[in-house]
Order: structure tokens, then C-alpha cells, then sequence
């Protein structure tokens, strides 16, 4: 029999950080968690006895000392938000500590090669540079770049709409593929655990859904009226940055997602991309009404 994996997973209190730790777990490997606070409990894993580890991804130095204490050779990261060196010191951190393979969660708005990039498309530039310092560090055949599309959770941001039944978007036909989380985590984990030869795995959610339609879905699962009303960009753009959204962040979401939707269906990749999800962890993606019934109370 082989010898289990030792797996260390940054981000293990998010819902893809959670699922992936999970789901290693449940195929053998030895997971051990990451985590900025040890004392913080994680509901999703705390029926699993999981060792924690304090680091933190923005400071290389506990980021060895992580690895050197658990003796990990396989790692699970996310891009952090703002890193001005694209993770290089931190990525540089696992190598120098005796990671062998990296599991990267990055995003399906990179559509081809990260090199080709540009500042402006703000998320996509992000996820890209990660991807780019990961790659010359570890090399693709030492890495895997998870790229998921739409995730159902950012139907959150209409959270308060929808507790007063009232959804105000910009542009209400806008389609997704809305991805579940815990499927990206499921995928993630299967490959800390198992291995892959894909550096890069495109992820794309069960169904194209326009924005009016995933509101109808929850109106109906939560049984509440909820009506969708159209509104100017520079409103939307307002609402967003109201509820704690960083400005650059609510600007991209709205100029280029909400008025460029349907990109993920065209991207490089697409085809492949659908079944990945199935590929890897023997499931069926869920669906978004399914997603909505396991989180309804998260509505309310």
C-alpha cells in the first residue's frame, strides 16, 4: 500500500479550503490545517479530529515553519488579495521547506496563458501572477492551477435584496454557470490526495443561469416573493462598494462581469472544463437549486 500524503491546506475555514481538506481526508491522506488562529473553530471539519498549524499565506517565514512542523509534501493555497510580488516569497517559503506539489485555487477568468495578462482585467491580473510565480518556482508538472468559473455563493451579494424582496441588478439577464464551492473543494482535494498530470483544471458549474432566474430559484426554495428590478450601473456600483466591497473590486464586478457575462462560455478550455467536476470526484456537479437548499438559512 502506499505510503498516505501528508497534506497541509491554507484557508481551510472557507468553503473551497473546507471541502478540500474534507475531502483528502476521506481518500487517506494525512491533512493538517493551516490556519492564522488555532483556537478558531471550523464547523464544516470540527467532527474531525484535524491538527492546526499557525501560519499565515502573507508571511513566508510561518509558512516554513508550518510545513517543517507537519512534514507536508503536498499544499493547498488560494491567490491572497493584494500580494505585490504574486506569492513569490510565500511560494518560494514551501519549496525551501520541502513541498513537492502545490495546488493552487485560482480562477476561470484567466482564459489561456496567465503571461498574457493585462493590469486591467483587475481579478484576472491577480489570479495570474500566482499562477505565473508558481509556475517558475514549482514548474507545471509540480503544480496544479484550479480555475473555477461563477461560484453560486456570490448570489450573496444580493443578500440584503433578497431579505427585503426587492434584488436590484444592473443587468438581470446576465448568465452563469454558478459553481458550488464545495465542488471546487471536492476537486481539490481528490488531487491533494491522488495527484494529477493537469497543471491547469478548468471548473465550470452544472447549468447556464441568467441572474432573474437564480433569483426565481431562491424565491421559490425560500418561499418568499422576490421580485428583480433593473437598475443604472452607477447605482449597482454603489450597493456594492455599501456592503464592504473594496471599490476596485465592485468596479471589475460590474464592468466586467455583470455587462460581460457569458465570457466563461466562451473561454478556451469550456468544453473540457464541464466535466472536470464529475472527473474527478465521481459526482455530478450540483445544481443551483440544490446549492441554494443546503445554504438556505444563510438567506435569512
Amino acid at each position: 500500500m502506499a505510503t498516505a500524503r501528508h497534506v497541509l491546506v491554507f484557508g481551510a475555514t472557507g468553503d473551497v479550503g473546507s471541502a478540500a481538506a474534507l475531502q483528502a481526508h476521506e481518500q487517506r491522506a494525512n491533512v493538517f490545517l493551516a490556519v492564522r488562529d488555532v483556537e478558531k473553530t471550523i464547523p464544516k471539519l470540527n467532527h474531525i479530529a484535524f491538527k492546526k498549524v499557525q501560519a499565515d499565506l502573507t508571511d513566508p517565514k510561518t509558512v516554513k515553519a508550518a510545513v517543517t512542523q507537519t512534514g507536508a509534501k503536498v499544499v493547498f493555497i488560494y491567490a491572497v488579495f493584494g500580494a505585490t510580488d504574486g506569492m513569490r516569497l510565500s511560494l518560494l517559503a514551501l519549496k525551501e521547506a520541502g513541498v513537492e506539489f502545490v495546488v493552487l485555487l485560482s480562477s476561470f477568468t484567466i482564459e489561456d496563458n496567465p503571461r498574457q495578462v493585462t493590469p486591467t482585467d483587475f481579478i484576472a491580473w491577480h489570479h495570474a501572477q500566482v499562477e505565473i510565480s508558481l509556475e517558475d518556482i514549482f514548474g507545471v508538472e509540480n503544480s496544479t492551477a484550479i480555475r473555477p468559473a461563477y461560484f453560486a455563493s456570490n448570489i450573496f451579494q444580493q443578500k440584503h435584496g433578497v431579505m427585503k424582496g426587492l434584488v436590484e441588478i444592473p443587468n438581470p439577464e446576465a448568465e452563469f454557470d454558478w459553481i458550488s464551492p464545495s465542488d471546487v473543494g471536492r476537486v481539490c482535494g481528490t488531487i491533494l490526495a491522488q495527484g494529477t498530470t493537469q497543471h491547469i483544471v478548468g471548473l465550470v458549474g452544472a447549468e447556464k443561469m441568467s441572474l432573474k432566474d437564480a433569483v426565481a430559484v431562491i424565491s421559490r426554495t425560500l418561499g418568499k416573493r422576490i421580485e428583480v428590478k433593473k437598475i443604472e450601473t452607477d447605482q449597482a456600483l454603489q450597493n456594492i462598494v455599501s456592503i464592504g466591497v473594496p471599490p476596485p473590486v465592485a468596479t471589475w464586478m460590474i464592468h466586467d462581469v455583470m455587462h460581460k457575462a457569458g465570457a466563461a462560455f466562451r473561454a478556451t478550455g469550456f468544453e473540457e472544463a464541464v466535466g472536470n467536476v464529475r472527473k474527478y470526484t465521481e459526482k455530478h456537479p450540483l445544481k443551483f437549486q440544490q446549492w441554494v437548499e443546503e445554504n438556505r438559512t444563510k438567506f435569512q
